[in-house]
């Protein structure tokens, strides 16, 4: 079973062919404007990003979190994302390795400085942990081009890994490592009433189980902003040089 395991988990990890990487922004935008804390979405350029794009309707199929340059390492390409990979496992990664793929910045609201020491260390604690590789399988599956799965069974198949703490999915390491602060993602929200012959209610929200979140819930959480190096860095388009029809 291992090795049938480890051969899908090499195909699913191969490039696409012909696939047009589109670069949003550069590493070294991205390196200006992060924040410890920040979601790293990945439009992915592998196999096993059709499969993820198709069961979650969605540009993203990966995730990574940027915690600053942990590591102490100097140079120019510092590793400063901690990101769970199908090989590897929980790795820390430099920005360079997206540069040349469309990303999208999610950013958390209101953070402390303790609340990122506890993102951080969580995320550090975890890197060498391995991928849930029972995932491999059924993502394989949805690879067909037009996959007979409900809409409504979706996430739930995203969800089909052994539950292992010691192994993850991308969007499940960052979601557990949020949980630890008690920052809401998507959480289920219940109305109550909060005086009786009243129409005052309260919103109470739960958190939902780690394993049912992927990369697209950060980018429509209402608890996250969408943070875009253009309009940060003051674009204007009466600036743009453009080319001759």
């Amino acid at each position: 079973m291992n090795i049938l395991t480890n051969w899908i988990g090499r195909y699913l990890d191969a490039p696409l062919k012909n696939y047009e990487a589109v670069a949003t922004s550069s590493p070294e935008v991205l390196a200006s404007i992060l924040q410890p804390g920040d979601v790293l979405l990945v439009e992915g350029d592998r196999r096993i990003s059709v499969a993820i794009k198709y069961l979650t309707q969605s540009t993203w199929s990966h995730a990574a979190i940027y915690v600053g340059n942990v590591n102490n390492e100097t140079g120019d390409d510092p590793c400063v994302l901690i990101e769970a990979e199908l090989k590897e496992g929980v790795v820390i990664s430099p920005l360079s390795k997206y540069k040349n793929l469309h990303t999208r910045i999610c950013r958390p609201q209101s953070l402390t400085d303790e609340d990122r020491k506890i993102l951080v260390t969580y995320l550090v604690d975890r890197i060498g942990h391995q991928y849930d590789m029972k995932n491999i399988i059924d993502l394989a599956r949805y690879l067909l081009p037009t996959p007979p799965v409900p809409v409504y069974w979706r996430r739930r198949m995203i969800a089909l890994g052994s539950g292992d703490p010691t192994r993850a999915i991308c969007s499940t390491l960052i979601a557990e490592a949020f949980h630890t602060i008690c920052y809401p993602i998507l959480p289920k929200i219940e109305l109550t009433v909060t005086q009786p012959n009243e129409f005052a209610e309260e919103e109470i929200m739960h958190i939902r189980h780690h394993s049912l979140f992927t990369p697209r819930d950060f980018d429509i959480s209402p608890f996250f902003e969408i943070v875009k190096p253009s309009v940060i860095n003051k674009f204007n388009y009466k600036e743009v040089n453009w080319g001759e029809a």
